[in-house]
C-alpha cells in the first residue's frame, strides 16, 4: 500500500485537477455562449425594430385611405410620401403602392381611372391570367424613374407568390408577407432586387361588394416593397456595430430561401460552436434568423485558463506524487538503515563469538603443542627449537587466513609458506605440482602444522635436506596433489614423496610430530593418511574431504 500511495496521489490529485479545468472550460463556454446569446438578441431586435418602423408607415398609409374612404388621387398619394422623405428616413424601403381589387372582365373600367390619374394609357398586364381576380397596380410611390412608369397596370395576382400573400389579406384585416422574390421581376423594370412584399387589406363602404365583410367590401390593397439587403444592412449598421454574421431565411434554412446574408464572415474557430438560432414572425409569415460570431467577438474569458490551470494540476499531482515518492524512499531507507544496524551489531557479536572461539582453540592447541613437545624433548634448548618451530606453522596458516579475511586460502600457497620456514623461501621449480584448491579456516590451520611437521621429518630424517637446511635438488621432495569428484563429494587427494638413496624403515617408536600429523588428519579433517617406507625413499598419501 505504501508504495501503491504515489501513484494513488498522482491519479486522485490529476483527476480533482482535471475535473476542475473541465468545469472550468465548461463555464468558459457557457459564458461565450451567453455573451453570443446576448449580442445574437441585440442584432434581432435591431431588425425587428427596423421591419416594425417600415411596416408603420404601412399602417400610417392605410390610415390615409381609411380617413378619406380610399378616395385618393395620385396628386395626394405623391404629396404623403414626398413629405416623409423615404429615402433619408426609410432605407431599404422599395416603396408603397395601392392595388385596385377588380373582378376579371372589369380592367376596362379600372384602366379608365388610370388613365384619368396618369393622363396616359397604362392597360392591365398580362392580358389574361386564368384567375377571377385582378389586382392591377394603379398608385405606387415613389415613381422617381422612368422605370418604375412601367410597373403601372402589373397584376401581382398574376404571379404566384405574390397571389398567395394576397389571398392571405382577403381573409382578414392583418399585413402578410410574401416569399422571397425579385422584385420588378415580370413588371418590365430593368433592375430587379431580392426583396418581400407586405399586403394589408383596404376596406372602404363604398365599394362593390366583392368580397363579403362585416361592415365594408374590400376595393384594394395596400403593399409594401422592401429591398431585402437594404434594408437587413441598414438595422446592423447602426452603431456600434455587432459582431456577428446574420443569416436570414423565408422559413426554414436553405439556399433558395435566403433572404440575406452577412458580408462579414463568421469566425472559423467559433463559428461551429457558437450557433443562436431565432424563428420570428414577420407580417404572418415564418423566417428563421441564424447568428454566427465573428472574427471580432471577443470570448468573456480566455479559453487558456482551463488549459493552465490543467497544467498546473497535472504538475500540482506530479510533485505530490514525487514528495510522497521521496518520503517512502527516506522510510525505507531508514528502515534498511536500521535493519543494518541490528544485522551490523549481531554479526559483530557473531564475531566476537566466533574470536572468542577461534582463541580458546587455538590456545588450547599450543598448549597441547606445548605439553607433548615437552614430553618428546631431552632439555630446554630442544624443547625451545621444536615448539618455537610449531608455532611458526600455526602462525603461518594464521596470517593466510587473515590476508583473505578468514574466507579462504590456497593449498599451493599454504605448501610454500610452510616448505619455505623448513627449507628456505627459494624452492626449487616443480617441486609443488596441482590445481587450485581453496581451503577452509579447519583445513588450513590442520595441514598447515601436518606441512611443517612433513617437513621437519623429511629434514631430520630424510634425504631432502643437508645440513645448510636446503633441498638438494629437484628430486629430494615432491608433492603433488588433485580433487577426486564422485556425485556431490568432492576428496583432496595429496601425494608427499621424499627421494633418495638411502634405505628407510617404519620408526619403531612413534613420535609427537607423528601423531599429531595422525591426529589433525583422521580427526581434525576426517581424512586417512598412508605411509609407504620404500627404498628409494618415502611416500605419504593423505586423503581429506572438502567442503563447499
Amino acid at each position: 500500500m505504501k508504495r501503491l500511495f504515489p501513484t494513488i496521489a498522482f491519479i486522485a490529485v490529476a483527476l480533482i485537477s482535471l475535473t476542475m479545468a473541465g468545469f472550468a472550460y465548461f463555464a468558459t463556454q457557457e459564458a461565450a455562449r451567453i455573451k453570443f446569446e446576448g449580442t445574437a438578441d441585440d442584432a434581432l431586435n435591431r431588425i425587428e425594430s427596423r421591419i416594425d418602423l417600415h411596416l408603420s408607415l404601412l399602417r400610417s398609409t392605410q390610415a390615409l385611405f381609411d380617413a378619406r374612404n380610399g378616395d385618393i388621387t395620385r396628386g395626394e398619394f405623391n404629396a404623403f410620401f414626398t413629405a416623409l422623405h423615404i429615402d433619408d428616413n426609410f432605407a431599404g424601403l422599395l416603396g408603397i403602392g395601392f392595388l385596385r381589387l377588380a373582378k376579371a372582365g372589369d380592367e376596362a373600367t379600372v384602366e379608365r381611372d388610370i388613365l384619368h390619374d396618369y393622363g396616359s394609357a397604362h392597360p392591365i398586364y398580362p392580358a389574361t391570367t386564368g384567375q377571377h381576380w385582378r389586382t392591377p397596380i394603379v398608385l405606387f410611390e415613389p415613381l422617381n424613374t422612368s422605370n418604375y412608369q412601367s410597373i403601372i397596370g402589373f397584376d401581382m395576382f398574376s404571379e404566384a407568390v405574390r397571389r398567395a400573400a394576397i389571398e392571405k389579406a382577403m381573409a382578414d384585416d392583418r399585413e402578410h408577407a410574401s416569399g422571397l422574390l425579385q422584385l420588378g421581376e415580370g413588371a418590365g423594370v430593368a433592375q430587379t432586387f431580392p426583396g418581400l412584399l407586405v399586403f394589408v387589406r383596404l376596406n372602404v363602404e363604398t365599394a362593390p361588394d366583392v368580397i363579403n365583410a362585416s361592415r365594408s367590401s374590400t376595393a384594394g390593397f395596400l403593399y409594401a416593397a422592401f429591398r431585402a439587403r437594404d434594408l437587413f444592412q441598414v438595422a446592423l449598421s447602426k452603431a456600434p456595430l455587432l459582431p456577428v454574421n446574420v443569416e436570414i431565411y423565408d422559413g426554414k434554412p436553405g439556399a433558395d430561401n435566403l433572404l440575406f446574408r452577412s458580408e462579414a464572415p463568421p469566425a472559423e474557430s467559433l463559428g461551429g460552436k457558437l450557433v443562436a438560432r431565432r424563428d420570428i414572425v414577420v407580417a404572418g409569415r415564418p423566417w428563421t434568423v441564424l447568428f454566427r460570431p465573428t472574427s471580432a467577438f471577443s470570448l468573456p474569458s480566455s479559453r487558456a485558463i482551463p488549459v493552465m490551470l490543467g497544467l498546473f494540476g497535472l504538475l500540482l499531482a506530479g510533485a505530490i506524487a514525487l514528495v510522497a515518492r521521496y518520503q517512502e524512499r527516506a522510510y525505507e531507507a531508514k528502515s534498511l538503515l536500521h535493519e543494518a544496524t541490528e544485522k551490523s551489531l549481531l554479526e559483530k557479536d557473531l564475531i566476537l563469538q566466533e574470536m572468542k572461539h577461534r582463541i580458546k582453540n587455538s590456545i588450547t592447541r599450543v598448549l597441547a603443542i606445548a605439553r607433548q613437545t615437552a614430553s618428546q624433548a631431552t632439555d630446554v634448548k630442544e624443547f625451545s627449537a621444536s615448539f618455537s618451530a610449531r608455532l611458526q606453522a600455526m602462525a603461518a596458516s594464521q596470517d593466510m587466513l587473515t590476508r583473505s579475511r578468514w574466507q579462504k586460502a590456497d593449498l599451493g600457497d599454504l605448501l610454500r609458506i610452510e616448505l619455505g620456514q623448513v627449507f628456505g623461501k627459494e624452492l626449487p621449480d616443480g617441486i609443488l605440482s596441482g590445481p587450485e584448491v581453496l581451503l577452509d579456516e579447519t583445513t588450513t590451520q590442520a595441514l598447515g602444522l601436518t606441512f611443517h611437521e612433513l617437513a621437519t621429518n623429511a629434514l631430520k630424517y630424510g634425504e631432502a635436506g643437508n645440513s645448510t637446511n636446503t633441498l638438494k635438488g629437484n628430486s629430494a621432495l615432491k608433492v603433488d596433489w588433485a580433487v577426486e569428484a564422485r556425485s556431490q563429494e568432492r576428496t583432496l587427494v595429496l601425494n608427499w614423496r621424499e627421494a633418495g638413496h638411502k634405505q628407510l624403515e617404519a620408526p619403531a617408536k612413534i613420535g609427537f610430530g607423528t601423531k599429531l600429523i595422525d591426529l589433525n588428519v583422521t580427526r581434525e579433517l576426517r581424512g586417512t593418511i598412508k605411509r609407504d617406507f620404500q627404498a628409494g625413499g618415502l611416500k605419504v598419501e593423505i586423503r581429506i574431504p572438502l567442503t563447499e
